[in-house]
């Protein structure tokens, strides 16, 4: 592979990088970044990007505000030295969660990201496993390709070779995704309902829709954030006599109380990938973390060579 350059944005990003690079027998770009005593930051590419194809891989970790600066700070720099076009890859979408106005007098800050990425300069955008897939179209004049972690989890689940499985969605939103495994592993579906208590805005679960007695439950969600509405399911499931529970997400950010909450329950095995690093203080033996980053260095591979990427929907890159 001729005229590409591949940095990450961030330390935090240089391991997910890495990988990428391996996959695709490609040394990273060197880039020296730091922070005046003012707070400011700086970033300069140690090597030539003109008229080359730039890709900047950002993460996610806190504090996430920084990771923005960082890479828009770095989009600026290989714009103005350059480049031929500047790709942006985020594993996990920034923001992805404000991606409505749902109340009164509130951003839609997915939107907003969009649109100031776009504005730095970038050219193209890669993700994963949106949680609204209509944050590709929050983006004016570039494209934004959507990759998914489906087919990843279901090679893991499928070696596993668990029997008498089910597949559970956490509310109804989910279902739909829910089904798409059911269909992979030719198993049931079911589904947990969910009750406003009185005047309280927590949803708790009631009841389960479907049969989980004495079967192995697995729970797909896109991502994992503070546990609460995963220990709801796993609670309920208890309750209706489901046998072992597994769960699986692509985005593990595992913030607050999540890792207490997962240590403590009965889930025998959260699978995620590693679109955000997981810290090695949150690293424990019910958490396992398969690498996603084959799959972004192919698709990074297919969009240098002008090649379609609609093949990668439907086979696991390793």
């Amino acid at each position: 592979m001729e005229n590409i350059k591949i940095f990450a944005c961030s330390e935090e990003a240089e391991s997910f990088t890495k990988e990428i690079c391996d996959h695709l027998n490609l040394p990273m770009g060197q880039i020296n970044r730091m922070k005046f005593k003012n707070d400011n930051n700086f970033v300069q590419l140690l090597e030539t990007v003109r008229e080359q194809d730039v890709y900047l891989v950002q993460t996610n970790t806190p504090p996430v505000n920084e990771r923005i600066m960082e890479l828009l700070i770095t989009i600026d720099a290989a714009k103005r030295a350059s480049a031929k076009n500047i790709n942006v890859v985020l594993p996990y979408f920034i923001y992805s969660r404000s991606d409505k106005k749902d109340q009164p007098r509130v951003p839609i800050t997915a939107k907003l990201m969009a649109e100031i990425i776009e504005a730095a300069g970038a050219t193209h955008v890669v993700t994963c496993d949106l949680h609204n897939p209509a944050i590709q179209a929050y983006f004016n004049h570039i494209n934004c390709d959507r990759l998914t972690a489906e087919r990843l989890l279901e090679r893991y689940f499928e070696n596993k070779n668990l029997d008498n499985k089910v597949i559970v969605a956490t509310d109804a939103g989910s279902s739909k995704k829910a089904y798409k495994y059911s269909e992979f592993f030719n198993c049931p579906i079911a589904m947990l309902d969910k009750r406003r208590d009185g005047n309280k805005d927590k949803a708790i679960g009631t009841t389960i829709i479907g049969d989980v007695k004495g079967k192995n439950a697995i729970i797909f969600d896109d991502e994992i954030d503070t546990a609460g509405s995963m220990m709801e399911t796993v609670r309920v499931l208890k309750e209706f006599g489901a046998g072992a529970i597994y769960a699986a997400c692509t985005h593990g950010i595992l913030s607050g109380p999540a890792i207490e909450r997962i240590a403590q329950s009965p889930i025998q095995e959260l699978v995620i990938t590693n679109t955000i690093p997981l810290p090695k203080e949150k690293q424990i033996d019910k958490i396992k973390v398969v690498s996603i980053a084959p799959l972004f260095a192919e698709t990074i591979k297919r969009i240098h060579e002008k090649q379609p990427l609609g093949e990668l929907f439907n086979q696991v890159i390793e």
